[in-house]
């Protein structure tokens, strides 16, 4: 069953289109991401589904009934919604408990009480009901705000760059954090955000938005692999393009040398093609005849990217493990395993 179903919306700002012809399903339980850079309508579909913006065009339903259609805004608080803010809105006034139990005020005070402490339990925040959102860390807040949009037991939470406010290790550790919950809880979600890290640790599928539209709805793992579109490919991942030439349906020719990989391509033999080339897809070969000199590197841990000048001049990226420690101004064997073959004509 689809939760959420988005049929053709146009959303508008005065005479400007903000969303154009957009559709989306979101099945029971799933969590799903809306992807892509400032500007894109990311923020304006979100704001439509909880009812904060009329739609000119289209229709939204929860559960099979409809929320907005043109003429027709069902408003935000009835429509069982859940809402994660970008900065958290806590009520500074209020204790963690008094916030967390925001939305239970029409229930019987025993019961809101319990239902408080059990999500404060869930969200790892048991004992911190009498303190106030000043005295919490950011991650703390961010699990208050998380608990009160749970409380009520919405049919769908909605959230707006709930991680942005956060450092990278603290981020990475809540995103998990959040996932596990919802799956637990069996919470339907959609997520907005500009940051594909984000998406990827948390959505089952995301769509990628540009210019009002949803260019790509698929998984993490197909929209890095196997993007269907050059602005899809720029905007996914690290990558560069090679300059190459179509010798076979799945056989390109670069300066790296013969390339075959899992997809085929209907183009001429001899089509002037770029080949995205992910870090990944450039592996260490000590004795090969392939050699490109290092220009920069950045540590990360377990891998180091290195930034890599081929013979042309042109650079590439790669990654090795951090075991290959190399310096700028060396000069590496490097050899293409693109087992992903992505090819736009040029």
């Amino acid at each position: 069953m689809h939760q959420l179903e988005i049929k053709q919306i146009e959303c508008r700002y005065a005479e400007r289109v903000a969303v154009r012809e957009l559709d989306m399903h979101v099945k029971q339980g799933s969590l799903v991401c809306l992807l892509g850079p400032s500007g894109c309508g990311k923020t304006t579909v979100l704001r439509a589904i909880a009812g904060f913006h009329p739609v000119v065009a289209g229709e939204i339903m929860i559960n099979g009934r409809t929320v907005s259609r043109p003429g027709f805004t069902l408003p935000p608080e009835r429509r069982r919604l859940g809402m994660v803010f970008q900065d958290y809105a806590l009520f500074p006034h209020m204790t963690v408990a008094q916030n967390v139990g925001f939305g239970l005020r029409a229930r019987a005070s025993a019961q809101a009480q319990k239902t408080v402490e059990q999500m404060l339990g869930r969200v790892g925040l048991n004992g911190m009901g009498g303190r106030y959102p000043h005295e919490l860390s950011g991650g703390q807040q961010q699990r208050v705000a998380l608990a009160r949009a749970l409380a009520p037991q919405p049919d769908l939470l909605l959230m707006d760059e709930p991680f942005s406010n956060l450092d990278v290790d603290l981020r990475e550790r809540l995103t998990s954090e959040v996932r596990t919950i919802l799956k637990e809880q069996g919470i339907t979600c959609v997520l907005v955000t500009h940051d594909q890290h984000d998406a990827f640790a948390l959505g089952d599928e995301v769509g990628v938005m540009n210019n009002g539209r949803v260019v790509q709805w698929d998984t993490p793992y197909n929209l890095y692999h196997e993007p269907n579109s050059r602005f899809v490919a720029d905007f996914i991942g690290q990558g560069v393009f090679l300059k190459g030439n179509l010798l076979a349906p799945d056989t390109v020719e670069t300066e790296l040398g013969i390339v075959t990989g899992n997809r085929a391509y209907t183009w001429e033999r001899g089509t002037a093609i770029d080949v995205l080339i992910r870090p990944d897809d450039i592996i260490p070969e000590t004795d090969g005849p392939l050699q490109a000199e290092i220009i920069d590197k950045a540590f990360k841990g377990a891998e180091i990217l290195y930034t890599l000048r081929m013979p042309s001049g042109g650079t590439l990226l790669s990654l090795f493990p951090s075991h290959c420690d190399h310096g700028v101004g060396e000069r590496v064997g490097i050899r293409i395993q693109a087992d992903h073959l992505v090819v736009f004509k040029r």
